[in-house]
């Protein structure tokens, strides 16, 4: 088709989004306030011994024995959701997009650069603790089960701690690959900060790296009991591979990780599952991440990721996009499973690192009969964070404490559950109960906590129940973070 009517088709799918947005109540956002919030959430989300600038003042210290029982320290890190457990998968994607955030946005970070780092810092001073022990690396912490039969405080938790580990004969290549692309990745944030951590980051990731690709096997084989159903990895650990290759050739220019990632391309299967980028399926952020070498005429040996890279995003646009991808009446991207908005932030801040990638080489995506622009792409990353903060059917913003109307009952024990400065006697495992059924709000507010998010028909219960719609991850927020800094300097 002639690019005349491919310019035509994409000012059409604008025009739909522009009518969709106006239709949802479309209206200015202070996107500054909410990037603030966006980091500040992570504070209530820190597990071990609080710093003396805690923010989130309800939370106070727990998990202080965390690996005790294993004869390491294992204290620190993030719990990950609503619950009390730590779990090293989804907490090492979260570090990499955070930092990935930081990387990409940096410069409209203004004021809350600091607190982004150190929102980092609190994930990779714990990954330093999980990976210390050569051949062994520290993958869960506490008993998902005995967890999830409690409602109660991290401060009171007295549920089962147990420890879990990976080493040669119980192989994790997924969570040991990404936990090397999180430390990678980290450590290209902190290299003008503090060079001695940038490099002792990145030493511990090329070893964790080097682990997972000689012993390989997916972790909930070796653990499946302790790990599935909650982080069981569907996909499988050749894309963590490619991944924690990919971070390791951006920290260190070092050319055998570029020749791994050439040589393993596709028996890894970099092209594979396009349409799709979180905690379990790294593929689209693989060859987004590449396609920048790409674009900038630095890797034209890898021009089949870029060529991955444009399929992936055909794949989301509005109209044209694959069966498994849908939006709802009011415009938010929805796909099948739990936690819908991590897929909305993730895709989202896709879309957003791509476009601008496109915009320094003067690139546009070859979608069939029409061409998708940079500013295309921004605008729908756009729309997508306009969602979340209130243009829709609900008229309400789905982050915790930003706009008159947000969730107030959401699925987090810390908030659910009254403070230690409110009740400092225990509450034990089921008397959180009547807390979790009551209908009143929570009586904390987890600032900046984005929750899982309304259905294909835009509704949204605001009950702890329903913890698919209710509960905050951390990494939903993550890659949120830059999408939020960029808006606040380009609204």
């Amino acid at each position: 088709m002639a690019p005349k009517h491919r310019t035509l088709l994409s000012a059409l799918i604008l025009l739909v989004l522009l009518s969709i947005q106006h239709c949802s109540g479309g209206g200015e956002h202070d996107y500054h306030d909410a990037l603030r919030k966006s980091i500040l959430f992570f504070e209530g989300q820190r597990s071990g011994k609080l710093p003396p600038d805690q923010r989130i003042k309800w939370r106070k210290d727990s998990a202080l024995h965390d690996g005790a029982d294993a004869g390491v320290d294992l204290t620190g890190g993030y719990y990950d959701a609503g619950d009390n457990v730590k779990f090293v998968f989804p907490m090492a994607f979260t570090t990499t997009l955070l930092s990935w955030s930081i990387i990409d946005f940096k410069r409209n970070m203004g004021s809350d650069l600091g607190n982004a780092v150190k929102a980092v810092k609190w994930a990779t001073d714990f990954l330093l603790k999980a990976t210390a022990k050569e051949g062994v690396i520290y993958v869960q912490v506490g008993d998902a089960f005995s967890d999830h039969s409690c409602w109660e405080r991290p401060e009171d938790m007295d549920t089962l701690r147990t420890v879990y580990k990976i080493d040669q004969n119980h192989p994790g290549s997924d969570v040991a690959g990404e936990v090397a692309a999180a430390l990678a990745a980290a450590s290209i944030v902190f290299r003008s900060l503090d060079s001695s951590y940038s490099t002792l980051l990145l030493d511990r990731a090329v070893k964790v790296f080097e682990f997972a690709n000689r012993h390989r096997g997916a972790y909930s084989s070796s653990l499946h009991s302790a790990v599935c159903p909650f982080y069981c990895d569907f996909d499988g650990y050749q894309d963590e591979l490619l991944w924690g290759a990919a971070w390791l050739h951006k920290a260190t220019r070092r050319r055998r990780y570029r020749e791994y990632i050439v040589k393993n391309e596709v028996v890894l299967r970099a092209g594979d599952t396009i349409n799709e980028f979180g905690w379990d399926n790294k593929h689209a952020g693989i060859n987004v991440l590449i396609s920048k070498e790409v674009l900038m005429g630095r890797a034209p040996d890898l021009k089949s990721f870029q060529v991955n890279a444009d399929a992936f995003i055909c794949s989301i646009l509005p109209g044209i996009s694959h069966p498994q991808v849908q939006y709802s009446p009011g415009g938010l991207i929805v796909k099948p499973g739990v936690c819908n908005m991590q897929h909305v932030t993730s895709l989202s801040f896709l879309f957003l690192a791509y476009s601008n990638y496109l915009s320094h080489a003067n690139h546009a995506v070859p979608c069939g009969s029409m061409s998708a622009t940079p500013a295309l792409l921004k605008h729908i990353a756009k729309r997508q964070v306009d969602y979340i903060l209130g243009d829709n059917p609900q008229r309400m913003s789905y982050m915790v404490g930003y706009g008159p109307h947000y969730p107030l009952r959401i699925h987090h024990r810390g908030s659910s559950l009254p403070s230690k400065a409110a009740h400092p006697a225990r509450i034990g495992c089921k008397e959180g109960s009547h807390y979790f059924f009551s209908p009143n709000p929570n009586p904390n507010r987890l600032i900046g906590a984005v929750v899982g998010g309304p259905n294909l028909t835009d509704s949204f219960p605001d009950a702890r129940p329903f913890f698919q719609e209710s509960e905050p991850t951390t990494y939903v927020n993550a890659p949120l973070v830059g999408l939020l800094a960029y808006f606040s300097a380009h609204p």
